[in-house]
């Protein structure tokens, strides 16, 4: 008793809340009130994950609670990503492509520079360990070059399309690379990933949650992300016909979507950053995006290479400059271990032109 005690009502309720509320929408409940209602349901879920997702983190400690509230959303999230390509057959062959890519764009420039933002304006300069920030870029940089760039090249196929013997080689190289990634940060180099010496940490001297109440968080945590996920995708019908009622382009879908699947990522990653943890937010960030695309790319490849269906994974001229311009960027402003505004202001104007040319291309 003491175990749920100790957590919020609010946090065991919205999750479960949200849940009902879709299920009314999906019995056929329509109309406005219903979709403001999903809307409220959707922010409370992602509310209670994050609160979750920190109290598992404090009980298990960094690096391993924010690899927790990564994968968790990860997995989640290629569980979505393959069940709508299953569905949607041979026509969803560029829909991991476009997810993989606006969650890479919205994570490196968005949420990176929202927090690199927060946190110069409150602490003025920030510091987190070089080690781990260039460890994380340089595996990204790798697996982005690799599966989102590289096909537009290659000519066994023509096109941007992989054969099916270097979609199954270039999934297992994928594999490898985040597996690596994951000992590196969790075991062999642990300590590459935490905070940097002298940074105060306000919640360090806080006492952990007990076993017993970090497991039901755990189990929360999942709900609550489901609903996040379950939500977004219930919503993805009237964002879609927004969109074409404004004249907007298709990718400016994906993108409402993804920054929905991504919201409690960003608000986690962004409340670390107001507190003076901007190695906690960091790790969050770029965890993410090695996860989405580690995990993703060898999850569809296997679709794809059992149903034999195409597989679209180059980007287009322009989405490859910008990938290029946000890698470069980001190794730049993150080489110093220590940031200001001026990083993240120019990550957050970067992101503003990924959105800008994305609904007038």
């Amino acid at each position: 008793m003491k175990a749920w005690a100790s957590i919020p009502i609010w946090a065991v309720l919205a999750p479960f809340a949200c849940l009902l509320i879709i299920a009314v929408f999906l019995l056929g409940a329509g109309g406005t009130l219903i979709t403001i209602a999903l809307g409220a349901g959707l922010i409370a879920a992602v509310l209670a994950a994050v609160h979750h997702a920190e109290v598992v983190a404090h009980r298990i400690g960094e690096p391993f609670g924010t690899l927790v509230l990564a994968l968790a959303v990860t997995l989640i999230e290629v569980a979505l990503i393959v069940t709508l390509m299953v569905s949607g057959g041979p026509e969803a062959k560029t829909l991991a492509r476009d997810t993989v890519f606006a969650t890479i764009m919205i994570i490196v420039n968005g949420l990176v520079g929202l927090c690199l933002l927060i946190g110069g304006r409150h602490f003025g300069e920030q510091s987190f360990s070089l080690h781990g920030v260039s460890a994380s870029l340089a595996t990204l940089a790798a697996i982005t070059a690799l599966t989102l760039v590289l096909p537009n090249y290659t000519t066994t196929v023509v096109g941007p399309f992989y054969s099916e013997s270097q979609l199954g080689f270039v999934a297992i190289v994928s594999l490898i690379l985040y597996a690596t990634f994951v000992f590196v940060q969790t075991v062999r180099h642990r300590d590459y990933f935490l905070p940097a010496a002298g940074v105060r940490d306000e919640d360090a001297h806080a006492p952990p949650p007990s076993n017993r109440t970090a497991t039901i968080s755990s189990g929360l945590l999942l709900i609550s992300l489901s609903a996040v996920i379950v939500a977004a995708k219930t919503l993805a019908p009237t964002v879609e016909r927004a969109v074409h009622a404004a004249g907007a382009p298709e990718a400016v879908v994906g993108i409402i979507i993804a920054t929905i699947v991504l919201m409690p990522e960003g608000y986690a990653a962004a409340r670390a950053a107001r507190r003076n943890r901007l190695q906690t937010s960091l790790n969050l960030t770029l965890g993410s995006a090695l996860a989405t695309i580690g995990l993703t790319i060898p999850a569809v490849a296997l679709i794809s290479i059992m149903f034999g269906w195409p597989l679209t994974l180059g980007l287009a001229p322009k989405e490859t400059v910008l990938l290029a311009l946000s890698l470069f960027v980001a190794t730049l402003s993150l080489n110093t271990g220590r940031t200001t505004v001026l990083q993240g202001a120019v990550h957050l104007v970067i992101f503003a032109v990924y959105l800008f040319i994305a609904v007038v291309p």
